[in-house]
């Protein structure tokens, strides 16, 4: 069997597979895809991050609406994972069982990369990250054109 160009149909079933076997794994946690994307989103910020910089990062990431992602951070301080910084709620901090669940999270993370990554060549890892880039970039501009 060869194998198939690289295009969107392809790309596509990659990233569902792939998506479908971390989902699985946040259930097993009680989280939500974009629940998991909120807590690495405020962990790269350092675990402190003014909600509107919040809300930009994850819907330029994930590519949805704000009213979602205010829902998902409302959910998480909800939950006792994200704590309001004084200052009329305009910052947000890990609080200690989210910093904990999100190093949690990043470790399933890393053992589903290792399994589902194991053994291809380092090469062509560096060229897919390359042309995966260069289409993600290139999908960003169409979408910033009206």
């Amino acid at each position: 069997m060869s194998s198939p160009t690289l295009n969107g149909q392809v790309i596509g079933q990659a990233h569902y597979a792939t998506r479908a076997v971390l989902e699985r794994e946040l259930a097993r946690a009680g989280v939500s895809f974009q629940q998991s994307v909120a807590l690495n989103a405020i962990t790269a910020e350092g675990g402190v991050a003014a909600r509107a910089d919040l809300v930009h990062r994850m819907t330029g990431a994930l590519k949805v609406d704000e009213a979602p992602v205010r829902a998902t951070l409302d959910e998480l301080t909800a939950a006792g994972l994200l704590r309001e910084l004084p200052a009329a709620g305009s910052g947000l901090a890990l609080t200690d069982a989210g910093r904990a669940l999100q190093r949690r999270l990043a470790d399933t993370v890393a053992a589903i990369s290792a399994r589902l990554y194991a053994d291809i060549p380092a090469q062509d890892m560096a060229v897919a990250g390359r042309v995966l880039t260069l289409v993600k970039q290139r999908a960003d501009a169409e979408l910033t054109r009206t």
